[in-house]
């Protein structure tokens, strides 16, 4: 198994982040409009956008695995 090169976080992360961004727009819009409602839909939006803002950025920086014929030395007919 290749030794990856790169720092994941755990699923659990990622969702904390997500949430606190998610609280924070919430209760920003809260003070402004003090409507529960808006708050709520602006909050449960940034969540989900924030969510999978983190997954496609996850998505991009995961390398490729070598292809099989590059293993090998170029020496070995595999090039």
């Amino acid at each position: 198994m290749a030794k990856k090169n790169f720092h994941a976080m755990a699923p659990r992360e990622y969702v904390v982040i997500s949430a606190a961004m998610a609280l924070f727009a919430g209760g920003g819009i809260l003070l402004v409009t003090r409507d529960i409602m808006m708050s709520v839909i602006v909050a449960a939006s940034v969540f989900v956008v924030v969510i999978l803002v983190l997954a496609m950025l996850i998505l991009a920086m995961t390398p490729n695995e070598t292809p099989e014929g590059q293993r090998d030395k170029p020496t070995t007919g595999n090039d």
